[in-house]
């Protein structure tokens, strides 16, 4: 065990930084989590709650004073807009002596990752994951009501990383020593199919769900009925169609990085079970 830290987790009400948060309290350090409204957030007992604006970055002093390490999302604002305060915010970090900073990848360039790869004075660790496991919840309503799983490109490959692994990659990066200057592909320990992930839940269930190959063309569709923008069907179309290597490719990064093997999809989707039988 390192010795006790103290960290900020900005994000910390996203599927990511819950994870963050609770990796670090269950290796005993301290937490500092920044929300925009302190008062719709709820976090675990020990957990120190604070307010504060990525986007109005000189707020930010009081909650950086006395940590030793800072984890960065690349969004934020109501309408999550990429981040241009990166430099005031590592420009501060930097003045509160914080050693140690993790970004979450946002999928491509983004200027606060840009700021902070560039930065000196502190470790910086950039953590690209690769698919979530959270993902599937999005067939919940589809299992629940009728037991379907309406899916185009069944056959795609995916190395989906379970969202408390990309937690536990964080919270090491941000309280041991190696890890600065490092970018992290985390991705599970499988390979799966959308077929592979189907059967896994319905295991997880005990009920038979019934996997629907949609055309391109019944997505798009089906995708614009749901309210998706265009920008993102093209890039569903796009990742689905032609998943990248990365994506594909089992990494090992969780076990190099925390020394333990990466969760499975049979273990998110038992822990997740009650999300495909109850209706929301």
């Amino acid at each position: 065990m390192t010795q006790t830290q103290k960290i900020l987790v900005t994000g910390a009400t996203g599927t990511v930084g819950r994870q963050v948060v609770a990796e670090l309290l269950d290796r005993g350090h301290e937490v500092r989590a920044l929300t925009r409204d302190a008062g719709k957030a709820s976090f675990p007992a020990g957990v120190e709650v604070v307010e504060g604006d990525l986007t109005e970055p000189d707020g930010l002093a009081p909650a950086l004073e006395g940590v030793t390490g800072l984890h960065l999302i690349t969004f934020g604002g109501a309408a999550f807009s990429p981040l241009e305060t990166g430099p005031r915010i590592l420009e501060l970090a930097k003045s509160a002596r914080v050693r140690r900073v993790t970004v979450l990848h946002g999928g491509g360039p983004t200027p606060l990752e840009d700021a902070v790869r560039a930065g000196d004075g502190v470790d910086w660790t950039v953590l690209m994951p690769v698919e979530f496991m959270a993902n599937a919840l999005e067939w919940a309503d589809g299992i629940v009501a009728s037991g379907e799983v309406r899916e185009p490109c069944v056959d795609r490959l995916s190395a989906m990383v379970h969202e408390g692994d990309i937690g536990a990659v964080a919270a090491v990066a941000l309280t041991e020593e190696g890890h600065g200057g490092q970018e992290y592909v985390i991705t599970g320990p499988d390979v799966l199919t959308v077929g592979d992930k189907v059967k896994t839940i319905a295991a997880a269930v005990s009920r038979e769900i019934t996997l629907v190959e949609l055309t391109e063309e019944q997505a798009i569709a089906q995708w614009r009925a749901a309210g998706l923008p265009e920008d993102v069907i093209g890039f569903l179309l796009m990742a689905y169609g032609d998943t990248p290597e990365v994506g594909r490719t089992v990494s090992g990064t969780v076990e190099k990085v925390t020394g333990r093997p990466a969760r499975t999809f049979t273990r998110w989707a038992a822990e997740h079970a009650d999300a495909f039988t109850k209706r929301s």
